[in-house]
């Protein structure tokens, strides 16, 4: 195995609430999310995760807060932390959060959108990050419901690798759903990845991608709500020039839309998951990465996708041109 390899990892966790159908988090999900991870091997440097919870009545209602303004994050932090001590071994991560939205009525709050990134800090020392300000990125089709739509956000951070001290980026996103707004939404049979509202928000994703990374290698990984093939994945690897990670090591034909199931609802089965890079990163694998449904997965079962477990290397810096 290469030593100076790097292993992400990205995932719709569901806010931690597929028992019941995205309906209420509860504490079953996120010890087995917890003890997943844990086995792992080599451990992931970076974790990624889409709908995360801050405090809500949904995460709240079922798993009691420990202690009074517990988020959703650090109680699966604390289910982190009880997994490796049981394993014997310390935990090395250190968890971000990055709010989204919020959704109350009165002073009583619904529910809250976000998204998070654990660090293994064992690895990687963190320079800088947006958690007190991620980019919003969201498409508003129809103004007389901007604040009514859920809000999209980019989550952001540089990281230093210890071992040689070479930087790189980090870039964390939930595209929206195709909005129904649009003539185009019911003009085609494949609707995901085909939304106008979609193809704005990944061109304001790849905007602040090149205002933040500049010359330095990157990864932007999230659910895109876009399977291979559509508008927002070509203009993503075409017009954006991103690498696909599956589609680099052979994973997927990036072609055909429905090969390689990464979310399931009912009986369908969607390629929205995705792992992109540009500025120097070269792929190696994906191993450990399953289509949904597959039942050998040690994520069977704990969310409605599966996670994106990916190793890459930093190619090596460009020599400095002496005049």
């Amino acid at each position: 195995m290469e030593p100076s390899a790097l292993r992400i990892v990205t995932y719709n966790v569901r806010y931690f609430g597929h028992m019941l159908r995205g309906l209420a988090s509860t504490i079953g999900p996120k010890r087995r999310v917890a003890a997943a991870l844990s086995t792992l091997d080599p451990l992931p440097d970076v974790v990624c995760l889409q709908e995360v919870e801050t405090s809500s009545l949904r995460s709240n209602i079922v798993h009691r807060p420990t202690r009074p303004g517990e988020t959703q994050l650090e109680a699966f932090m604390t289910r982190v932390e009880e997994t490796f001590a049981l394993q014997g071994r310390e935990m090395p991560y250190e968890a971000f959060y990055f709010r989204a939205h919020h959704y109350k009525v009165g002073e009583l709050s619904l529910y809250t959108t976000g998204l998070a990134m654990l660090v293994n800090t064992r690895t990687l020392q963190v320079d800088r990050h947006n958690v007190q300000a991620p980019e919003h990125i969201t498409h508003h089709h129809v103004q007389g419901l901007k604040e009514r739509k859920q809000s999209r956000i980019c989550a952001h951070m540089r990281v230093i690798r210890r071992a040689d001290q070479r930087a790189f980026h980090i870039f964390n996103t939930h595209l929206s759903l195709p909005t129904p707004f649009a003539r185009e939404f019911w003009a085609t049979r494949d609707k995901m990845g085909c939304g106008v509202n979609q193809l704005h928000e990944a061109m304001k994703l790849t905007g602040f991608i090149g205002l933040h990374a500049k010359e330095e290698p990157f990864v932007v990984c999230g659910d895109f709500n876009s399977p291979p093939s559509s508008p927002v994945f070509r203009y993503l690897t075409g017009d954006a020039h991103l690498t696909c990670a599956q589609a680099a090591v052979g994973q997927i034909n990036p072609t055909l839309s429905r090969a390689f199931p990464t979310a399931g609802f009912m009986h369908m089965r969607m390629h929205l998951d995705h792992l992109f890079s540009g500025g120097g990163v070269s792929w190696l694998d994906t191993e450990e990465t399953r289509p949904f449904g597959d039942l050998t997965s040690r994520f069977h079962g704990l969310s409605d996708h599966v996670p994106l477990i990916a190793r890459f290397r930093l190619d090596a810096p460009a020599p400095t041109l002496v005049i």
